[in-house]
């Protein structure tokens, strides 16, 4: 379980097929207080950590199923990417974004980007079978990051970057074009199957 509050943007190191994608991420964590088999978001996705160690910086290792590369955009991973990391959460835990499961439901494309003051606007396309999760002030997962939603427009929906979170996570470097993991709210999935049940 997770926040959605990036705590540290990790460089992939490395990527190679070994059956299943396994993937080397360098980290500002203290590898000493991670342990095998702890749970690490990665860009959104609810990695198992697989091997860890320091030389010559901070590394974790990651094995990535063919499902989860088929549903994520993991498949785009190149050496030298910065993604967004965050920690599992622990009981007692300060909950500053909205509960985050890392379990990815599809894929959103950036199809519009706009200065708006120091903040900055991104329009994301979600699938189809997605968009009725979404609504205006409610949250979703982007790329492991909690965020409110501005507005929506049928699949269109708008999300406000404000200067600290460029900063603090990766989406200061947002282009066209981006494909971005997206998490539906939990809340808004349970609604949804509560009311088809009563159907």
């Amino acid at each position: 379980m997770f926040t959605g509050i990036v705590t540290d943007i990790g460089r992939v190191l490395k990527t190679e097929q070994q059956g299943d994608l396994r993937a080397r991420i360098g980290t500002g964590y203290d590898v000493n207080g991670i342990d095998i088999g702890a749970s690490i978001a990665c860009d959104g996705v609810c990695l198992t950590v697989v091997a860890l160690g320091s030389d010559p910086q901070n590394w974790f290792d990651v094995q990535i199923s063919a499902e989860t590369v088929s549903k994520t955009n993991l498949s785009g991973w190149l050496q030298g990417k910065r993604i967004n990391l965050e920690r599992a959460l622990k009981v007692g835990d300060e909950l500053g974004g909205h509960i985050v499961s890392g379990h990815v439901d599809g894929l959103a494309e950036v199809v519009g980007l706009r200065p708006e003051g120091d903040s900055l606007r991104v329009t994301f396309r979600a699938p189809h079978h997605l968009a009725g999760f979404i609504a205006p002030k409610g949250s979703v997962a982007l790329n492991g990051t909690s965020l409110t939603v501005n507005e929506v427009e049928a699949t269109d929906f708008g999300i406000n970057f404000i200067p600290h979170t460029q900063t603090a996570t990766t989406w200061g470097e947002v282009r066209l074009g981006d494909r971005v993991n997206l998490e539906i709210d939990t809340m808004a999935r349970y609604v949804a199957r509560l009311r088809e049940w009563g159907q």
